[in-house]
Parts: structure tokens; sequence; C-alpha cells
């Protein structure tokens, strides 16, 4: 079902289907399939069982190849199905395939929202599917139990983290939801961090229409950490269903001394426990098992190793998913893939 036939009432259906399933994610939303689809990608819902009340399913994205050779077709922490029950996976494939090929795809990708112990690599291989080394989105990952008391959540923390986020309040940052306006000192933010941590950031227009998209069904939250009135640091958080994101993230060089990105982390993670989530995600670290994580940390800060020291603090249980499946369509396929990384 291209994005361009999906009636309004089955696009709810899906995102409904997406929000209350176990495997469901942000990014198989079709919020997320239309920010895509502003900024070069198109996107198309493929459905097994009534599209008003679906079975199984997935959210696909399309990226154009160079010269308009044709397409690539990649699910984002999907598909979402019973792995279990092998004639769904057999018919959803099937759909999935047909979809891709209709638009001309050299090849599908899927990056499952399953852990390696949950998916046995044997379901993706009798689909046609081959483990690949590329990942598009984080393969690890922390994620927050946001059952038990903020109180325990805290103390479940290390303590350096716990003494950093009462420290904010001590030295007088204040923490706000903020609204559509704010999204112009957010990318400043934003640019600052990028330049300073030496890592790509999204166009300003990128932030502020997922912000647009989300807004209206109440799945996106901006927090604003400022002290006396000044903006030093910004968080953008999305939930859907049971779960919370941690997507972006962004502080200023000055008063970083008041531990502003604690205060705004806290504030988004009882933002989401508040909404009724039960897990927060913060959303991509370095991908090692937790032994060499542990070892190495201390000793790097380049690449995503900061950002992990910081995340780390606020507790967590470790998760890796299984990574990025490709199944070849097309018979050049093999040799575009060598050269072809056009999915940032």
């Amino acid at each position: 079902m291209p994005s361009h036939q999906a009636s309004s009432s089955s696009i709810e259906a899906w995102n409904h289907f997406v929000a209350r399933h176990d495997q469901g994610n942000l990014l198989q939303t079709t919020q997320w399939g239309a920010l895509k689809a502003d900024f070069g990608w198109d996107w198309g819902l493929v459905v097994t069982g009534d599209p008003e009340a679906p079975q199984a399913g997935a959210l696909v994205l399309y990226r154009q190849l160079p010269m308009g050779l044709g397409t690539i077709a990649y699910v984002p922490r999907g598909p979402l199905v019973n792995w279990d029950d092998e004639v769904e996976v057999e018919t959803l494939f099937r759909e999935l395939h047909k979809a891709a090929r209709d638009r001309r795809a050299w090849a599908c990708w899927v990056e499952p929202e399953m852990t390696e112990a949950a998916l046995p690599s044997q379901d993706l291989a009798r689909q046609g599917y081959r483990s690949s080394s590329r990942t598009v989105q984080p393969r690890s990952t922390l994620v927050v139990d946001l059952t038990p008391t903020e109180e325990e959540i805290l103390m479940a923390m290390k303590s350096k983290t716990r003494y950093n986020i009462r420290l904010a309040e001590r030295k007088g940052v204040t923490v706000r939801e903020g609204t559509l306006e704010d999204m112009i000192s957010f990318y400043d933010l934003m640019e600052e961090t990028g330049e300073r941590d030496e890592f790509g950031i999204h166009a300003r227009a990128y932030y502020r229409r997922a912000f647009e998209l989300f807004s209206p069904v109440d799945q996106v939250a901006l927090f604003v950490a400022e002290y006396k009135d000044e903006p030093l640091a910004g968080l953008l958080a999305f939930a859907v269903g049971d779960t919370a994101w941690y997507i972006s993230g962004a502080s200023s060089n000055r008063h970083r001394n008041r531990m502003p990105t604690y205060a705004v982390q806290w504030a988004a993670i009882r933002w989401a426990k508040a909404r009724g989530c039960s897990a927060y995600d913060l959303w991509g670290i370095p991908d090692f098992d937790e032994e060499t994580l542990e070892e190495t940390f201390t000793e790097r800060s380049d690449g995503l190793w900061g950002v992990y020291r910081f995340k780390r603090g606020f507790g967590g249980r470790l998760v890796r998913y299984t990574g990025l499946w490709e199944r070849s369509l097309h018979p050049l396929y093999p040799l575009a893939a060598r050269f072809y990384r056009g999915f940032r």
C-alpha cells in the first residue's frame, strides 16, 4: 500500500498498531515517513490482513539510487510481525518484496526491533536475507526502566549523575517544555554542539518539521534548560506506545559547570514516565559488548565514547539489536552496494 494510496483511516489504524505492538518503534510511524519524505525519501505501508486492522506490516522508506536507476527499500526498526508464526512471516515478506519491486528497488534492507538472541538468524535467512556489516540506525543502545518510582530511578543511576542532576537545580538551572518558537534556539545549540563535538547534524528545517509532525499526536516534547533566561541545553524526546526515545540533544559552551544537560535529560525521563512509558531509550552508544564498553570508556572520548560516558550515568540496560539485513532484488545490486552510501 504506497503512501499515496493509504487512506486516512488505514494510516490511523497503522499508527495505532505500531503503538501497541511489542516491537513498535517511532521509526515505524507514518509521521516518521512523512518527515523523511520532506528530505529526499518516499515511503509506503505494507500491511497483511485488513488495512483497518493490521496483522503484520512495515513502513518502508525508499531512497533513489544515483541517475534514477531505481531505489533501495528500507524498513527502519521493522518489520512488525510475529516471528514465531512462519506463515505470517512468509506472507509479510512476500508482500514486502512485491511492493519493493513495484518501486524498482534493487534491494530490500530491514533492521528489526529485535535483539540477536530474540531473532534467530534463520528466520531472515529463509526469506533470502543476509546479515550486513553496514547499519543505518544505532545497533546498540541503553534503555532505562521507568517502572520504578522516580526516586528508585534516580538511585539506579551512577552517583555522579544523580549528584549533577541535583547540582543543576542548586546552581539555578530551570527546565521548561518548549514550543515551536524555541526550535530556533535549539538549533543554535545543535550547531554549537556539532562544532564542539565534531559530529554532523540535520538542517534546521528537519528538526522543526519533526516537531510539527509529532506535536499534533502528542508524541514529542522539546525541553529547554535555562539559566537566567539563557538557553543552555535542549533535548528532543519522542514517545510512541510504552517507549520514549532521546533522539537529539544539544548544549552551549557556556555555564557547563551548571550541568544543564543532566537537568534536561532528567526532565525528559520524568515526562516519559508521567505519560505512562515503561522504557526510555537513550538512542545510540558504541557497538561493543558490555565488558568492552566498561573497559574502554575511561580511555576514549572520540566518536560516541564521550556520549556513552554521559548516557551510562543514567543507568539502563544494554540492548544490542540484530542489525541490518539485506536481500538483493537486482543482479547488479551486489556491485552497487559496495559504493552506495546514500542512507544517512
